[in-house]
């Protein structure tokens, strides 16, 4: 009971990170070009890598760390690969690792449920977004999609030259889709975990309680309010990667691009083997005919709605889901 309130709650933070890039982009509009994403005090930012540490600590621990150099800044990267049995030959070595790309404010950690599942079979890159809260540090705006796409690149050249499975959730899954379309020779395979304006604009409904708590100044009564419409559960700080999310989006000031749902041009260069899954309870992937549309976008692809599950699809179901993208890898490389 208590990991689904959580779970909840991750899903409505996700969505106050979403109301709040969308509210900046609107400034951003008349304001001039994005600026870089920063910690808005040194207490806040002390704050958020106490929180950051914690909900690290309950990763499996990861064989290798990476701090790649790009020209926006610095990434950070953690790898995990499966375990071998002395003198077994890693098969894994030699087939394309698997890159997970984060939703808003949530980082590496948020991956804590499904990375032991992903790892099982796959060497696994997972990192920080440039521009957003994590460890990673931006020095150079990054002003559009295009420019996303760039350091990401830039990633992968260093890590995955060969190619990798690229595998977003919520703004994630947009950041995900969008290199896809511009680099498709690097995608071996495309995983959409309830993308955000990636098939279709959220629901009106969940965006306006989103705005509502990402307003300062609301009496308590109203934030918990909006918090329980959103989300359908109470904060609990207790939990480690909540208290981290919650920290970022109190602390740092995003400096990010707004994606924009594809067009049919752009979905026609998605060439390579896609898997979309979508939440059937407070999905934030698009209206009650997002599975048609993407059927319709992306006829080629794999998509499933999942029973019971939330915004936070791949905490939710992270067995099941494990065993199906690990299938869908296997299948992608034959």
């Amino acid at each position: 009971m208590r990991r689904t309130r959580w779970l909840k709650v991750v899903a409505a933070v996700l969505v106050l990170g979403l109301a709040a890039v969308g509210i900046v982009s609107t400034y951003r509009w008349f304001a001039g070009p994005p600026g870089v994403g920063h910690f808005r005090t040194v207490e806040g930012r002390e704050a958020y890598e106490r929180s950051y540490a914690e909900a690290m600590s309950t990763l499996p621990e990861p064989v290798a760390q990476h701090d790649v150099p790009t020209s926006y800044g610095t990434v950070r990267v953690y790898e995990w690969a499966p375990a071998q049995e002395e003198g077994a030959q890693d098969e894994s070595a030699q087939a394309p690792p698997v890159v997970l790309i984060p939703g808003r404010a949530s980082g590496v950690p948020m991956w804590q449920s499904n990375l032991e599942g992903f790892a099982a079979s796959h060497r696994v890159l997972a990192f920080d977004s440039l521009g957003d809260a994590g460890m990673s540090v931006q020095a150079a705006p990054i002003r559009d999609f295009a420019e996303q796409g760039d350091w990401i690149d830039q990633v992968l050249s260093t890590l995955a030259p060969e190619g990798a499975h690229l595998v977003g959730h919520s703004f994630g899954g947009a950041t995900a889709a969008a290199y896809a379309v511009d680099h498709p020779e690097r995608v071996r395979s495309l995983t959409l975990l309830e993308p955000v304006l990636t098939l279709a604009h959220p629901p009106a409904e969940m965006l306006w309680w989103a705005t509502v708590v990402s307003l300062p100044g609301l009496p308590q009564g109203l934030r918990e309010r909006a918090l329980t419409r959103v989300g359908g559960g109470e904060y609990d700080g207790a939990d480690p990667l909540a208290a981290m999310i919650d920290a970022g989006t109190k602390h740092f000031s995003a400096a990010l691009p707004t994606p924009s749902p594809l067009t049919a041009e752009q979905a026609d260069r998605l060439d390579m083997p896609v898997s979309i899954a979508l939440a059937d309870s407070g999905s934030l992937a698009g209206g009650a005919d997002v599975e048609d549309r993407a059927r319709e976008l992306v006829p080629e692809a794999e998509v499933r709605t999942w029973t019971g599950t939330s915004h936070s699809l791949p905490m939710e179901v992270a067995g099941e889901l494990d065993g199906v993208l690990a299938e869908f890898w296997q299948e992608s490389e034959g």
